[in-house]
């Protein structure tokens, strides 16, 4: 039986720097000090200055010269472009995923929609849930694992975890309150699995963009409002 490779140190806080960004625990832009992050999460200079240019690799952090590294801003124009490349791509791989994907992927995605599907959307404190997050994404990794290249799939992943940070910096969770994601994965799952390819395009498209309207539609509830409600918003 083959064993799992133990996490490294620098694994472990690039881990924890991606979910608290994810989580809004780092403000869109803010700067990410080495010394001050020494402290936060009890790491090394070094094992810092590994860990966070693989949050830049995954579009969730810059790096400057002399300027050094910062959560990635966020826009409704970004969003757009974001949702723009992830249709094109996502849509691209999928079909090849279906194509050529074995019974073990199948029995990957199945395994994996069964997770998302039994994995609560808010933790107990009302916020999204990291859990469900974790399963989120790896069902739609896990979808577009049967495409043959990794290069296509390394490019729709790293797009998807870009988008991703928008899910989780809205004010509210409007798109769970206006939609049945559940429904929509399973959807996904259903016509992946049948090798419908036609039909995992189109609601895999629906999926992304249903996203970006909802979360726009929010910010510009949020942006009227103004300064009645202070709080992270894409102006950032």
């Amino acid at each position: 039986m083959p064993t799992t490779r133990p996490m490294t140190r620098a694994e472990e806080i690039y881990k924890r720097l991606r979910a608290d960004i994810l989580n809004g625990r780092h403000e869109p832009g803010s700067r990410l000090r080495v010394e001050a992050l020494k402290d936060t999460y009890g790491a090394s200079s070094g094992v810092l200055r590994e860990a966070l240019p693989r949050l830049v690799g995954q579009g969730l952090a810059t790096f400057a010269p002399q300027q050094g590294f910062r959560v990635v801003t966020v826009s409704p124009e970004r969003l757009q472009e974001l949702t723009e490349a992830r249709v094109f791509i996502e849509t691209h791989v999928v079909q090849e995923s279906v194509a050529a994907g074995t019974i073990e992927w199948e029995s990957d995605l199945l395994a994996a929609h069964h997770h998302l599907a039994r994995t609560p959307y808010f933790s107990d404190d009302g916020a999204l849930s990291e859990r469900w997050l974790n399963a989120h994404a790896r069902f739609h990794r896990v979808l577009l694992e049967g495409c043959p290249n990794r290069q296509l799939r390394d490019i729709a992943t790293q797009l998807r975890d870009a988008a991703e940070i928008y899910r989780c910096w809205a004010r509210t969770p409007a798109e769970h309150s206006h939609r049945d994601v559940a429904a929509e994965h399973k959807m996904i799952c259903d016509r992946a699995i049948a090798r419908d390819v036609p039909g995992v395009v189109e609601a895999l498209s629906q999926h992304i963009n249903i996203t970006t309207q909802l979360l726009l539609n929010d910010y510009g509830r949020h942006k009227e409002k103004g300064k009645q409600d202070p709080g992270p918003s894409f102006d950032c």
